[in-house]
């Protein structure tokens, strides 16, 4: 188990709880390991991104996605500025969000490898009539118009507008279907052999 390094009394909430000065100040702050340490054990769904720039179509794996809003119908992500992808999807108007299950897990790798052709195959992706690239075959994909974007530390988080969806394998609510997440560095599948309750 990995603690936080020991705070003074003047470093505690009223509840107890450590607090951090802002990353700005010159206070404490987590080490990179600490805090990949908590996020270790906190599983993720799995994403694909794709856009498409001047020089052609960009895809890279994403467990940050998550929803915001339904009305107006908005999710966000971050993406890594160590990504060949990044500055694509940065510069993007639109992007295209694929939403993985275990069935994709093929694909899931496949943008999370570096140095291979994630297009070379070409029977397994079109262009949508509005350019984006989207993968064949996924459980769920949508396409979404950027709204805005924010620098944070090594990453930038991206703030979409869902306008267009399709969805090639849904669950009726209550199920677990067949669900794709990443856990401390390996994908697992969700399913009723999971399920607590």
């Amino acid at each position: 188990m990995t603690s936080l390094p020991a705070a003074g009394a003047d470093d505690r909430s009223e509840s107890g709880d450590r607090v951090l000065e802002p990353v700005r100040g010159l206070g404490a702050s987590l080490s990179a390991d600490e805090f990949k340490a908590l996020f270790r054990g906190h599983p993720g769904g799995v994403a694909v991104i794709t856009a498409y720039g001047p020089d052609g179509p960009v895809a890279l794996t994403a467990t940050s996605v998550a929803s915001v809003s339904a009305e107006p119908p908005l999710l966000i992500f971050s993406i890594s500025a160590l990504s060949s992808a990044t500055p694509t999807i940065s510069n993007a108007e639109s992007i295209v969000v694929h939403l993985l299950d275990a069935d994709d897990l093929h694909l899931a790798k496949l943008g999370a490898t570096s140095g291979v052709d994630r297009f070379g195959d070409e029977s397994s992706w079109t262009r949508l009539p509005t350019g984006e690239p989207v993968y064949l075959g996924v459980r769920a994909w949508v396409r979404c118009v950027i709204v805005n974007r924010m620098d944070a530390g090594g990453s930038t988080v991206i703030a979409a507008h869902a306008v267009q969806a399709s969805i090639g394998r849904d669950i009726e609510p209550g199920q677990t279907g067949n669900a794709l997440v990443h856990h401390n560095r390996t994908w697992h599948r969700l399913g009723e052999h999971s399920r607590l309750d």
